[in-house]
C-alpha cells in the first residue's frame, strides 16, 4: 500500500501535465473542426506549455536551473557582443 501511495505522490505532477496535453490536443481538434482558429492556436499553446512542464519534471529540472542557464546566455551573449567591432552589422552593397 505505501508503494502505491509513494507512487502516486510523485507521479501526481507528470500525471496531471499528461492529462493537460490530452486535453490540449482534444480540444486543438475541436476548435479546428469548428473553425474557431484563435481557440485552436490556444490550446496548441497550452499543450506545449503541459509538454514543456512533463520533460522538465522528467528531467528534474527546476525553476532554478532554468534561472541559471537564463543567466549563462545573458552572460556568454554579453560577452560576444562584446567582441564585435562598432559598426557591425555591415551592409555591403
Amino acid at each position: 500500500m505505501a508503494t502505491i501511495t509513494t507512487s502516486m505522490v510523485l507521479l501526481r505532477w507528470p500525471l496531471l501535465s499528461a492529462v493537460l496535453m490530452f486535453l490540449a490536443s482534444t480540444l486543438n481538434i475541436q476548435f479546428r473542426k469548428s473553425d474557431y482558429a484563435a481557440l485552436a492556436v490556444i490550446s496548441t499553446l497550452l499543450g506545449l506549455g503541459a509538454a514543456c512542464w512533463f520533460a522538465t519534471g522528467l528531467l528534474g529540472i527546476t525553476l532554478l536551473d532554468m534561472a541559471a542557464v537564463w543567466e549563462n546566455i545573458k552572460v556568454v551573449m554579453v560577452e560576444a557582443m562584446s567582441h564585435t567591432p562598432p559598426d557591425w552589422p555591415m551592409v555591403i552593397t
